[in-house]
């Protein structure tokens, strides 16, 4: 084969990658795309206690409600505390435990956990949450719920003075809960129909899952009820209605791509971009501002004669600086990496990224969804 036949079947073939890329439709099984009615996750709430802080948690004279909290679960331990009891309870806070329900959990079945502070902790690092039972929207238990508090953040103080990295007042317990009892879950109607529903309202990929289920089955098995739900007809014993909608989700359906997402995570600060985000050309102008407040207290002293106290007056050196932001120009990015490029120019921290790309969403240069978690 000649050297320039070799070139032009290499150039061909860039071309074709290229033109399949842009046409923007992908391969997805229709479980990325579409879940079954009635089979969701149930979220679950409950209150706790978090022990074993190092001097960060609630401050009773400002939530008594833990110090309650801690009498009522020592008097169930068989301990009696006196009535008028002052408790310093720095060690302990209170807090809400929420977590989510997988369909189909069994008894024995350990779920993940979030904790967070309902009090006026400085941080919840180090803890550990005692058994506190998760309810539903019905108010029975289906959960109980305790472990060691894994916090993201981290911070540090003396003298006054305090540093914080991310958030410290909510952390998670991976594998923290033990589902106590069960959800049931129903497949379908009484006229043997389960009802599917996509995850993003679309006619066209609705029209196209509806082909691909029928081809599948090689009969009328799935219709269209609008442009979010598709109707399957079930066979009707149980192993069946197994077998067959596990080949629903294994169906390989050729979907237009899905919008750009710029998701932010408000806690930590993180930014993900889908490799579909440009950004149109735009001016923009990024600041910082800092505020430095030094405290500089004064003693007034009266003259000896003067029968008057000695006393310290508060006073307070308040200073405001704001660095300059002078307009930078960001060109039209079609690609991820020029986008990237372009917020790093910019020379801002990731929480700083949030306000900015709000602004360019709003102004109509950001080619995408904006998702703020």
């Amino acid at each position: 084969m000649s050297r320039i036949r070799r070139s032009l079947i290499a150039n061909c073939l860039v071309l074709l990658a290229t033109l399949l890329f842009s046409v923007g439709a992908e391969a997805q099984r229709i479980q990325d795309l579409a879940s079954f009615s009635g089979v969701r996750d149930n979220p679950l709430v409950g209150y706790g206690l978090v022990v074993g802080l190092d001097g960060t948690g609630d401050q009773t004279t400002q939530a008594p409600f833990t110090g309650q909290s801690i009498t009522n679960m020592l008097s169930q331990l068989g301990v009696t505390v006196p009535a008028g009891t002052n408790m310093q309870l720095r060690n302990v806070a209170a807090v809400m435990v929420t977590a989510q329900l997988p369909p189909f959990s069994r008894q024995g079945q350990e779920i993940d956990i979030t904790v967070s502070s309902i009090g006026n902790a400085k941080s919840l690092r180090g803890g550990t949450l005692l058994m506190a039972p998760l309810k539903g929207a019905d108010g029975r238990v289906y959960a109980l719920a305790q472990g060691n508090v894994y916090v993201g953040g981290a911070g540090a103080q003396a003298a006054g003075s305090s540093v914080a990295i991310n958030h410290q007042a909510a952390g998670r317990i991976p594998n923290g809960g033990i589902v106590e009892q069960e959800v049931p879950v129903r497949l379908g109607d009484v006229d043997g129909t389960l009802d599917m529903f996509l995850k993003r309202s679309d006619f066209e990929n609705a029209r196209r899952i509806v082909a691909a289920v029928n081809q599948e089955f090689g009969a009328p098995v799935a219709a269209a009820l609008d442009g979010r739900t598709v109707r399957l007809k079930l066979p009707a014993d149980s192993n069946s209605q197994v077998n067959f909608l596990a080949r629903v989700q294994g169906i390989d359906v050729t979907t237009e791509r899905g919008p750009a997402k710029v998701i932010v995570n408000s806690r930590t600060g993180s930014v993900v971009l889908s490799d579909t985000v440009t950004l149109s050309r735009a001016a923009v102008a990024h600041g910082n501002l800092s505020i430095v407040i030094d405290s500089n207290p004064q003693v007034s002293q009266p003259n000896a004669l003067a029968g008057g106290d000695t006393v310290v007056v508060p006073n307070a050196d308040i200073t405001v600086q704001q660095e300059g932001g002078a307009l930078q120009m960001l060109e039209t990015s079609a690609d991820l990496m020029d986008v990237v490029n372009a917020l790093n120019a910019l020379g801002a921290s990731p929480q700083d990224l949030m306000s900015i790309l709000q602004a360019l969403k709003s102004s109509g240069s950001l080619n995408a969804e904006l998702e703020i978690i």
